[in-house]
Order: C-alpha cells, then structure tokens, then sequence
C-alpha cells in the first residue's frame, strides 16, 4: 500500500463523515464540493475533510481509491457514498438520512 493509499484508507476508516473535496468546509473551491458541505452541515453532521487541491498525489490516489472518477467523494463509516450528485439525489430522498441513522450517525431532523 502506497504512503497516499494509507492516508485515505486512515481518513475513510477513522472518520464516521469524511468528505474529499475541492477546498475546505469555509471555503469551498468547486460549486459540486459546495453542495455536498451545504448538505452535511444542513443536516447537522460533523465531519472531516481533505482539501485534494492540496497535492496531485491526493487528488489521482483518491480518485484510485475509489475507482470513481471526480471529486467530491463521502465516506460515511468507511463505506464510499458517491459523488455530488448521488449525495443530493440521496438526500432529498431521504435515504441519505436513513442511511447515516442505520450507521448509528445522529442526523439532524428538518423542521
């Protein structure tokens, strides 16, 4: 296993939320990267985060990691989760929801 391969899998399984993305929370630096924060912080979630426009390496060894192509990336639990547009779809079908209490991982209810 690679020095970039054992840093994600430490990440992936370490973190309940983990979310690789393209800046940071604050300051996302893709619109997709900021949906996906707007999602998990509307649902109250803490989580974790790396920034792949940090290092090239990061940015190809997840995209590895995952046999997935773009960026963002959310693990919950260890489990890869999708990209933007499968988290949205997830969440506004409620099954993003579910899916994160079944993990054991308090979500924030909407009003």
């Amino acid at each position: 296993m690679t020095d970039i391969n054992a840093f994600i899998d430490e990440k992936v399984k370490n973190n309940d939320v983990f979310l690789f993305m393209k800046g940071t929370p604050d300051f996302p630096q893709c619109g997709f990267s900021g949906q996906v924060v707007q999602i998990l912080n509307y649902l109250g979630l803490e989580f974790d985060s790396a920034n792949v426009l940090e290092s090239a390496e990061l940015r190809d060894g997840i995209k590895a990691y995952s046999n997935w192509p773009t960026i963002p990336q959310l693990y919950v639990k260890g489990e890869f989760i999708g990209g933007a547009d499968i988290t949205r779809e997830m969440f506004q079908s409620g099954e993003l929801q579910t899916h994160l209490q079944q993990a054991g991982i308090e979500v924030k209810q909407s009003a």
